[in-house]
């Protein structure tokens, strides 16, 4: 097979969780339960946010864009995954790989940043609270948007038109359960050291880079934060970052035990496990965090609740 617009290689077939038809319901039910949970829960903070005033401020407009991307991640993998347990297929095409690879790139990038722009919003609002509403105005918090966006958009694209200059085997079979880049890298055929290389300068660039600006918040926050006299001023301050502290905990927890799966273990199984925690349960966790630890979420709630009830 030749790559480029010569070859006619026409699809890919994805790993499922299981091969044993008896495990494949429960699966179904399980991965079908998640999604719609990611989805409703994310849809719901969304809306909690946009119809309620207090909510119209940075922090929580980043979030409504951080909910709005974890329903984009889990809808690039799940349905596909849905469809093919039901349909007893696995075949993928070989355009459809590449979009699902495309926008999979795109939302987790997205996620990256954006979690890095929250924690600049929380260093400015604990460090420097007079001049908060000043720093973090609307056009600053709308820019930082639309940046996430272009750098998150240049650097799947990249990854894709990368991958198509490849030649592929007669091995397409991918281990794992949606089209991931590195999965794809392994059946080429064609030299893939600057596919790597790439990879590597995007980790670094848009991983480690975000990554430092979260814990170089977090130690000024931290300082700022033990200089309060108070016990309860010190907690109010606190209360304000621990939702999203969780987030980034979570996120580059799963992050780094993907890295570790595929690293340490020969497993296919094992590493497909991981990613899931990753692609589907993180995203469905965000929604319980904010309103489980959020006074202002669920306040906001309450009287979204009030306001529906009001109107029977």
């Amino acid at each position: 097979m030749v790559p480029g617009n010569q070859t006619q290689f026409a699809e890919f077939i994805l790993l499922r969780f299981s091969e044993k038809p008896n495990e494949e319901g429960p699966l179904f039910g399980l991965f079908l339960g998640m999604y719609l949970i990611t989805v409703l829960g994310n849809l719901l903070i969304m809306l909690v946010i946009g119809s309620d005033s207090h909510l119209h401020t940075p922090m929580y407009f980043f979030l409504s864009n951080l909910s709005f991307v974890d329903i984009c991640v889990v809808s690039t993998t799940v349905p596909k995954m849905l469809v093919s347990i039901l349909t007893q297929n696995k075949a993928i095409s070989y355009a459809g790989c590449l979009a699902q690879m495309y926008f999979f790139l795109l939302f987790a990038c997205l996620d990256n940043i954006l979690l890095a722009a929250m924690a600049y919003d929380r260093f400015v609002a604990i460090c420097h609270p007079l001049r908060y509403a000043a720093i973090m105005s609307p056009h600053l918090c709308n820019l930082l948007v639309l940046f996430s966006w272009i750098i998150s958009f240049l650097n799947s694209l990249i990854h894709c038109l990368n991958v198509t200059r490849l030649s592929f085997c007669t091995d397409h079979e991918i281990q794992h359960f949606f089209c991931d880049l590195a999965e794809v890298l392994k059946l080429s055929c064609s030299d893939t050291l600057f596919n790597y290389i790439f990879i590597y300068f995007v980790i670094g660039l848009l991983g480690i880079l975000p990554f430092t600006g979260i814990i170089l918040s977090y130690s000024q926050i931290c300082s700022s934060i033990l200089k309060i006299p108070s016990a309860q001023g010190k907690y109010k301050a606190f209360s304000t970052c621990g939702s999203h502290l969780s987030i980034v905990s979570l996120f580059y927890g799963t992050e780094f035990g993907v890295y570790l799966s595929s690293s340490a273990t020969h497993s296919s199984w094992k590493s497909t496990v991981a990613s899931a925690m990753y692609a589907v349960v993180t995203p469905m966790l965000n929604p319980f965090i904010y309103t489980l630890r959020n006074k202002d979420i669920k306040d906001a709630f309450r009287r979204l609740i009030s306001r529906i009830a009001s109107c029977k």
